[in-house]
């Protein structure tokens, strides 16, 4: 059997149990409502710009990622309007209903109300999970979908009923729609299905194979997108895939400072120590659920480990990955005592799950108040939101210039500015990323009417004004002014506004064009941050986000460097 029968040993009284469990919603609500009070107050992220104007198109697919994360917005749009809070309101969602799966997991498994409260609070108090998830990104869709997936072959697990797996193949699907890492997970199944002793059953079932093709016809659209398009989504992440670069102990170090970072440090060595229990519990006895939970986090982590040796891993890509973890964690110290292991080891893995909460939510609400409340800048340009607040100001110089020369329409070169004057002028200026053309494949016509023949202005992050880009474009360009992007008395960027003339930009270059494809190799990013006595300099890496993840990157270090010099 591989669900455990309830302990009735550590039940709970009505009363003491009702008062338990207002007290566990009134957290779980107050740290909602932080979130949303997050999601409302801080600047919109050039990734989630980026993905807004996702949502205002209707095609099956996109270049960086299947299409869930443009739905997730377009639904939150459609109920709040095109604000921040419009954009995020998924994100909230997607929160809760993970707690709400995790819990169901270990309330399923265990049957014990320490190890359900744990699954319900482990997320609060992980950085990424307790306030980040309200910024939306393709994880905070894949995120839910995943542990649905995991929570119907738990149910599976629990009944026997084969029809469980058809649910299974449709979370599957809905994973596969939100981004392409939850292939990372058919290794947990496939372990799940094959290890136990059940497997000739499953094997000899319709079951299995039915939830096969009911995930692959859910991804439908991002196939038929793609097979119109050269496969270009699946090429453009393959080189991320294989791409190989020397050794590098500084890329290792930085992703293994993130996962402390934004799961917590003392959380993280409890989810692995967990994880290391439950792995040896699911292969040495036969354990399906222990197996599936326990191998769909060891296998992504150890891929992400892998290639953090070579190259910089975004700071985002294992977070599917951490929820399961959590449950993993959370079912272990209820499974400690009766499998009769040491009083010192139970106590002990207590204490340390009860202080990572403790600490954890501790620690969010912190960075909240941060945010959200504080006037200072404690880590100057390498903020990671403060790295991407404050493009108002860019903005509102960009109209006074419109109005000023006369232009109609505003010219780009990187998806972030594009994605933020998009989302600053809400359509009633014609943006266009000049270059990168790949990246808009299928978009609409963005008013051809009222660029061709019209003068344009361009506005770009420096040194994007200087790039051979522009040996290929026959524009007359006239220098307008430098204007700097800051955030609380600190200069994040600074952008040139420059005048275009004779110039149409073309939206549908040739495929040899350099304006055409999207890069995915991020050239040498230098931040003058002083850390000490040297210069950090960034190192090149391949994702979407390259100057949050850098920023970071060297956030979380300087916080490590900041609490060990406390202490010493």
């Amino acid at each position: 059997m591989t669900i455990a029968a309830p302990d009735r040993t550590i039940a709970k009284p009505d009363s003491l149990a009702r008062r338990q469990w207002l007290a566990v919603a009134v957290l779980i609500a107050a740290m909602t409502v932080m979130r949303v009070i997050y999601a409302c107050a801080i600047d919109l992220r050039t990734d989630e710009a980026y993905y807004w104007t996702w949502s205002k198109e209707n095609v099956l697919s996109f270049l960086d990622h299947p299409p869930m994360i443009a739905w997730f917005i377009r639904f939150g749009t459609a109920i709040f309007g095109d604000t921040n809070f419009g954009v995020r309101f998924a994100g909230i969602v997607a929160m809760l209903v993970t707690q709400l799966l995790l819990a169901d997991i270990v309330r399923r498994v265990t049957h014990d109300f320490r190890a359900i409260v744990l699954a319900l609070l482990m997320p609060e108090a992980a950085l990424y999970y307790g306030l980040l998830m309200a910024k939306v990104s393709p994880d905070v869709a894949l995120i839910p979908f995943a542990v649905a997936m995991v929570w119907a072959l738990v149910r599976l697990a629990e009944s026997g009923d084969g029809r469980w797996w058809l649910a299974a193949g449709v979370f599957a699907g809905l994973s596969l729609l939100s981004k392409l890492t939850a292939t990372m997970l058919l290794p947990a199944v496939a372990a799940f299905l094959l290890v136990p002793h059940w497997r000739r059953r499953w094997l000899a079932s319709p079951y299995p194979w039915a939830a096969v093709l009911i995930a692959l016809a859910l991804f439908l659209p991002v196939l038929i997108w793609n097979a119109g398009h050269d496969w270009a989504s699946f090429r453009f992440q393959l080189v991320r895939a294989t791409a190989n670069h020397e050794l590098s102990l500084r890329t290792l170090g930085d992703f293994i400072g993130l996962q402390f970072g934004l799961v917590g440090f003392v959380l993280l060595p409890v989810v692995l120590s967990g994880l290391a229990l439950t792995a040896w519990r699911g292969y040495r006895r036969g354990n399906a659920v222990a197996i599936l939970l326990s191998t769909a986090v060891i296998v992504p982590f150890a891929y992400f480990f892998w290639k953090s040796l070579t190259l910089r891993v975004g700071d985002t890509w294992p977070m599917f990955m951490w929820p399961i973890g959590f449950a993993a964690a959370a079912i272990n110290i209820a499974m400690l005592p009766r499998e009769g292991f040491p009083k010192w080891m139970i106590r002990s893995t207590i204490f340390w799950a009860n202080t990572a909460v403790v600490s954890g939510i501790a620690f969010v609400v912190l960075v909240f108040l941060y945010y959200v409340v504080s006037p200072f800048n404690f880590i100057g340009r390498a903020d990671p939101a403060g790295g991407e607040a404050g493009f108002g100001q860019v903005a509102e110089r960009a109209q006074a210039q419109l109005q000023k020369t006369g232009a109609s329409w505003i010219a780009t070169t990187d998806y972030r500015t594009y994605s933020m004057l998009r989302w600053y002028f809400g359509g009633r200026v014609p943006v266009i990323q000049i270059n990168e053309r790949e990246r808009f494949s299928g978009f609409r016509d963005p008013g051809m009417t009222s660029i061709a023949g019209h003068t344009g202005l361009y506005v770009g992050r420096e040194p994007d004004d200087t790039s051979p880009l522009w040996a290929s474009i026959n524009a007359v360009r006239e220098p307008l002014e430098r204007v700097d992007r800051s955030w609380r008395g600190i200069v994040m960027d600074t952008y040139a506004l420059e005048k275009l003339t004779g110039w149409t930009p073309e939206l549908a270059p040739p495929e040899n064009s350099p304006l055409y494809r999207a890069r995915v190799l991020a050239g040498e990013v230098r931040l003058p941050l002083r850390v000490g006595a040297r210069e950090a300099v960034a190192q090149p890496y391949f994702g979407c986000d390259e100057m949050a993840h850098e920023r970071s990157v060297l956030f979380l270090t300087r916080s490590i460097q900041s609490s060990f010099s406390a202490k010493h």
